[in-house]
């Protein structure tokens, strides 16, 4: 090889190390997310009391 050839492979593999070196980095970050819920007891109540009155009108349903 040559001094040229030589001068030209240092720089191509400079050229190629710099090129690298700059590739996009994509980070994504996900904030956690809190959900607060507060549940009624009335909706059971409720639940309770229609299931009741389900099975008096149909006493054979199960």
């Amino acid at each position: 090889m040559t001094r040229t050839h030589m001068r030209f492979a240092l720089i191509g593999l400079i050229a190629a190390v710099g090129a690298s070196a700059c590739t996009p980095t994509v980070r994504l970050q996900v904030d956690p997310i809190q959900i607060y819920a507060k549940l009624d007891a009335d909706v059971r109540v409720r639940l309770d009391k229609e299931l009741q009155d389900l099975l008096a009108e149909n006493p054979n349903l199960f």
